[in-house]
């Protein structure tokens, strides 16, 4: 293990002497940080100022734990990124696009962002802890969705992606995964590591496999529509139990997405699968969501008539399922995960580091 320094260590993490020039201050103005940081001791959030519990997730670069600040007892979730990985993998836009994102975003069905920090080895995102857990643990538990349950979550994803393209950013990380369930039953979308403000078409190849949209395999520039070929892709997978392109192999699934062949089961709702066609359509001019009225023309689909749009974005209507808990420090709904052997993480030299002046 490295050395602890003045500071407490975070669950394994090392964590930087506080007078040092990497020390792991909270930085940003935002009226969020500015409170959060208000109830630290020092009056300058810090690591050492929370109490780290149970790993949430883990993902490439990192992880996300539970942490409580020692001064209130708020829980947060506590995104752990590894700097020499973000560094050699070319992640240091996506880390930074990310807290940028979620800076200019308040919305119901999105988790908050409270600050950031920063040591020699990690990037820490301070993000709102969803107590219901992950919406893939709901869906796996279930095996699959009833149509009303799938029109009731399908529904806030739209207003989520409304929303979010109002500022031209496109998601591009829609999966169950980076889906949480919040204690009243309703969905908060979590991961914007895929993120981006749009100026134009991009170009990066990047998503999950299952919900890849076709114009980002074939590399001819893509924009917030793959957002809506996402809700599809989700759509088919409440109502199934699994997504529409599967295979062992990567390269098979994109055959498969590339092909737009999606094969609807009999128990599949038509009006839904007729919401599905129109969403997984590989002809951008045909994509609904992507066309004259946006987001306004899924909202009308006949697949979301009995939904009020108004009541749901005031989280008015019955949720039929609501995860049971012990209260805000619960994390029974999260699965278990072993901790990982930080002793041999890099730290990043200061005159490396990208993250220096963040």
């Amino acid at each position: 293990m490295p050395p602890k320094g003045a500071s407490d260590t975070l669950a394994g993490c090392s964590i930087e002497n506080a007078s040092s020039s990497s020390s792991s201050a909270a930085v940003g103005s935002d009226k969020w940080l500015a409170a959060l940081a208000a109830e630290a001791d020092s009056g300058e959030l810090r690591t050492a100022d929370f109490t780290a519990g149970k790993t949430l997730g883990v993902g490439t670069f990192g992880r996300v734990r539970f942490v409580v600040l020692k001064k209130t007892g708020k829980a947060y979730a506590l995104k752990t990124l590894k700097k020499a990985d973000l560094i050699k993998n070319n992640q240091v836009d996506h880390v930074m696009s990310e807290t940028e994102v979620l800076q200019k975003l308040k919305h119901p069905f999105i988790v908050d962002l409270f600050g950031w920090l920063h040591d020699r080895r990690y990037v820490y995102l301070v993000l709102e802890y969803i107590v219901g857990g992950e919406f893939y643990t709901r869906l796996r538990n279930a095996g699959r969705l009833e149509n009303e349950m799938s029109v009731f979550y399908s529904a806030q994803v739209t207003l989520i992606f409304e929303y979010v393209h109002s500022f031209n950013i496109v998601h591009r990380g829609l999966m169950p995964e980076n889906i949480l369930i919040n204690v009243d039953g309703y969905l908060k979308l979590a991961d914007f590591g895929l993120a981006k403000v749009l100026e134009d078409r991009t170009y990066t190849l990047c998503g999950t496999p299952e919900y890849i949209a076709p114009e980002v395999l074939l590399n001819k520039g893509h924009g917030l529509a793959v957002d809506w070929w996402t809700l599809g892709i989700l759509i088919y997978e409440m109502i199934v139990g699994y997504p529409p392109f599967l295979d062992e192999d990567p390269m098979g699934i994109y055959q498969k997405v590339l092909s737009g062949i999606v094969a609807f089961p009999l128990h599949f709702n038509k009006d839904a699968k007729a919401l599905v066609k129109k969403l997984v359509q590989a002809d951008l001019g045909k994509r609904i969501g992507n066309l004259k009225h946006g987001a306004k023309d899924v909202k009308q689909h006949r697949w979301f008539k009995a939904i009020a749009w108004d009541d749901l974005f005031d989280k008015a209507l019955n949720a039929d399922y609501k995860p049971v808990v012990k209260g805000e420090h619960d994390t029974s709904h999260f699965d278990e995960y072993p901790d990982s052997e930080e002793d041999q993480i890099q730290a990043v030299k200061d005159n490396e580091d990208p993250f220096s002046s963040w």
